[in-house]
């Protein structure tokens, strides 16, 4: 077994226009200061990475790779969930996801997944370069409104969803094995990919495409009421990264799992800081050690109640204190009685 990596942060939903969140250094230092020691950055924030040059120069990576290193920190990984978003956009989410991608790319679906696509192998030559070997992501949806099966679904609408849904996803993720980086699928309500036998189906379709893996977040599954912990015993040789995110699921007697349209903080369903939901992260760190997870703790802030500041401070030292130091040793080696084959023999009667 390895012990897991951590704690670290995905800067995404930090950032912002005013010091410390605008920029790398001063974002870098602040989170260390709080107690990381990893940064998961998000590509598609050009205030902490150029991405084109970041796949062009091994260089400017190691430059990158350097100045994070002066405040004591790692990358973990580079992220691309609103890139990866745009490989697969259906006709009712076309206008919404305009401020995602590029403006010649508005109200232009193939221009949006030519650019997604793009910027998905972008993406898997930077990870290359940085010298990482996951990258979590989102599928995109192409599927997502027909999620209730009412009115009923056509025959053969999901199975041609998944086959071009493969077919759009099969070259980014031979652009990523060519370089030996894992491509994490963040399984995600709104997203095609967003249980078990959504992936498994998309994996089929891409006759088990080694580097279609998965980035673990437990918050989903929650919302989902999905068994977060008997899914790592299913999937977990597919599992290459981990977000460290909390929620909680009350349900009352007027909404449950769809959430009445409400606004997060009102929702049956909704994400919270580390150790303000309902994720038993005990149980999830122990199964991910017994599997041998070697990689990061990366937590993923959001919450309807807290604030970031307060979320991020305290979420370094709740992952630190749930990271198992994996033992290296059986706990009762000390009563080994060191018998041989003879003397097992022996002890059988044999």
């Amino acid at each position: 077994m390895t012990t897991i990596k951590g704690p670290a942060i995905f800067l995404a939903q930090f950032m912002g226009d005013e010091p410390p969140f605008n920029n790398l250094d001063d974002i870098c230092r602040y989170m260390a200061g709080l107690g990381y020691k990893g940064v998961q950055i998000p590509t598609w924030e050009s205030r902490l990475i150029d991405l084109e040059k970041a796949a062009e120069s091994k260089d400017y990576c190691d430059e990158i790779k350097g100045r994070v290193a002066e405040h004591g920190l790692e990358i973990t990984e580079l992220a691309s969930h609103l890139q990866g978003q745009m490989v697969a956009v259906h006709p009712a989410y076309d206008t919404m996801y305009n401020a995602f991608a590029p403006k010649e790319a508005a109200n232009n679906r193939k221009a949006k997944m030519e650019w997604g696509t793009q910027q998905m192998i972008l993406n898997a030559r930077a990870s290359a370069n940085m010298g990482l070997k996951a990258h979590p992501t989102f599928s995109g949806a192409l599927l997502w409104p027909f999620v209730y099966p009412w009115p009923q679904r056509p025959a053969g609408l999901v199975d041609m969803a998944f086959k071009e849904l493969a077919d759009r996803w099969r070259p980014i993720l031979n652009a990523f094995d060519e370089v030996g980086v894992d491509v994490g699928y963040e399984l995600h309500p709104g997203e095609d990919l967003h249980d078990g036998i959504s992936f498994e189906m998309f994996v089929e379709a891409l006759d088990g495409h080694e580097r279609a893996q998965i980035n673990y977040d437990p918050s989903h599954f929650i919302l989902q009421q999905l068994d977060y912990l008997t899914f790592i015993d299913h999937y977990h040789e597919r599992i290459c990264a981990f977000h460290v995110k909390d929620a909680e699921f009350n349900p009352t007697g007027k909404q449950g799992v769809y959430g009445g349209y409400q606004g997060w903080a009102d929702r049956a369903g909704r994400f919270r800081s580390l150790g303000d939901g309902q994720v038993d992260f005990k149980g999830i760190f122990s199964r991910l050690s017994k599997y041998d997870y070697d990689s990061w703790a990366v937590l993923e802030w959001e919450c309807a109640i807290k604030s970031s500041e307060q979320g991020a401070a305290e979420g370094a030292p709740f992952i630190a204190e749930h990271i198992i130091q994996v033992t290296e040793r059986a706990f009762d080696d000390f009563a080994d009685a060191g018998t041989d084959e003879a003397g097992n023999r022996t002890i059988l009667g044999l």
